[in-house]
């Protein structure tokens, strides 16, 4: 798994690896839940193959995500730190590989390689400005500005070529920028025929800079 790092994380590849040392590989199907949000803490899971995502969810069964994950990349530290219930719920979206590293282990670990210990905090301060700022973005942006900025900050660029990895449907993407699948496809729409992305397979290229403003 070392050629998979971690999206804004302090790991690096070598770092997971160690981790994945101390847990055992399950396969998961699609759509199971793997964590519910007020369970109590007993694991942290990282994924190997496959597709997860973090979402809160009302009585309603309405969902914001919070976040998708894939290969590399790992959850459920956080309330294993603090030893609280989970403050989130995952899902798989697609067949998985997740390796699941039991409390214990998971310590055992600090113990051994306390170097990574420092960088989970790191990593965990990162990903709290990120929320932070998605719920600024929530309250004070537009929808056309969330996207903007979700999109953004998603993007990769390799070879030449400004992409986002994570193959995302309209509704996805809405459900990321906390709006309505209907708003999201006339934006995704206007921003292609302006030249501006296209969309291959589910997958957004990035063509030119995305306009701070969307014409009509």
């Amino acid at each position: 798994m070392g050629s998979h790092v971690p999206l804004f994380s302090e790991l690096s590849g070598r770092d997971i690896d160690t981790i994945s040392s101390y847990g055992q590989l399950h396969t998961y199907p699609r759509n199971c839940i793997l964590i519910q949000k007020g369970d109590e803490s007993d694991c942290l899971y990282i994924i190997h193959e496959g597709r997860v995502k973090v979402y809160v969810s009302d009585e309603y069964g309405a969902e914001i995500i919070l976040r998708y994950q894939g290969p590399g990349e790992y959850f459920g530290e956080l309330a294993l730190i603090d030893e609280e219930p989970r403050s989130a719920s995952v899902a798989t979206t697609e067949q998985s590989r997740l390796i699941y590293v039991s409390r214990p282990r998971f310590e055992d670990c600090l113990r051994d390689n306390p170097e990574i210990a420092v960088k989970l905090i790191r990593t965990m301060s990162r990903r709290i400005r990120d929320l932070t700022e998605d719920l600024s973005n929530c309250a004070l942006k537009t929808v056309y500005q969330r996207l903007r900025s979700k999109l953004n900050k998603l993007t990769v660029e390799q070879d030449g070529r400004r992409f986002i990895p994570q193959r995302m449907t309209h509704q996805e993407i809405a459900s990321l920028v906390g709006s309505g699948r209907e708003m999201i496809s006339r934006l995704m729409k206007k921003l292609q025929r302006g030249g501006y992305i296209e969309v291959r397979h589910k997958q957004i290229f990035i063509i030119r800079e995305l306009p701070r403003n969307l014409p009509g």
